[in-house]
């Protein structure tokens, strides 16, 4: 089974090369936590699980050499993150808070990385709305 034996980034991409010598890589898009990392943090992994994972423990994330595989780039052109581009001030944090989700899964719905339902939607339409109901009480 191919393993990781080691990793490096530059501005856009995760690149990982495998023990059989195979490249491959990922946009930072597709992990929200490393995209928001420094260098350093970035830089301070540690291959774990018998070479198939990486850990970052400073910024408590995990990744699995099976998301190298995932061929899917970002898709930015998106409803949800046409949302966030009209309204550019918006803490993606408060935002995911106030729909009761994790913020690395909004991210990735802004991203293009992962495709909401259309209930997840609407969740996020309808706590914007509550957030501009609450603006115009000021």
């Amino acid at each position: 089974m191919e393993k990781i034996k080691n990793l490096w980034f530059d501005k856009n991409r995760i690149y990982m090369k495998s023990t059989e010598g195979n490249v491959l890589s990922r946009p930072l898009e597709a992990y929200p936590e490393l995209l928001e990392a420094t260098t350093e943090e970035r830089n301070d992994y540690t291959i774990v699980d018998e070479g198939r994972a990486i850990r970052w423990e400073a910024i408590d994330a995990d990744l699995h050499i099976s998301s190298f595989y995932d061929a899917t780039e970002p898709n930015s052109e998106n409803e949800v993150a046409q949302m966030f581009k009209r309204l550019p001030w918006l803490n993606v944090s408060e935002v995911a808070r106030a729909v009761g989700i994790n913020k690395s899964l909004l991210a990735r719905y802004i991203y293009g990385i992962s495709k909401p339902s259309e209930q997840r939607v609407n969740q996020i339409r309808a706590t914007l709305r509550g957030f501009a109901r609450e603006l115009q009480m000021v």
